[in-house]
């Protein structure tokens, strides 16, 4: 799944793909919201973490869960 976020003050959103469900990104960034935590931080299917403050999430784009086709459809 894509998962794309948006940061105050910056240009650029970060963009990554994810192993976890939309339902876990979703109930993962609303714990750290309520739990007023500093961070929440994220791992894309490559390993690679980020951590992104709370305090400056402009917004959280969860894309579909559905694999992307490869060909042509009739």
């Amino acid at each position: 799944m894509e998962i794309r976020i948006g940061i105050i003050n910056t240009g650029r959103e970060l963009s990554f793909d994810t192993g976890a469900s939309a339902e876990e990104v979703r109930t993962q960034v609303a714990a750290a919201l309520e739990q007023s935590a500093s961070h929440v931080s994220f791992a894309d299917v490559k390993g690679n973490s980020y951590i992104v403050p709370t305090a400056n999430l402009a917004y959280i784009e969860l894309g579909t869960e559905e694999s992307r086709r490869v060909g042509f459809v009739a």
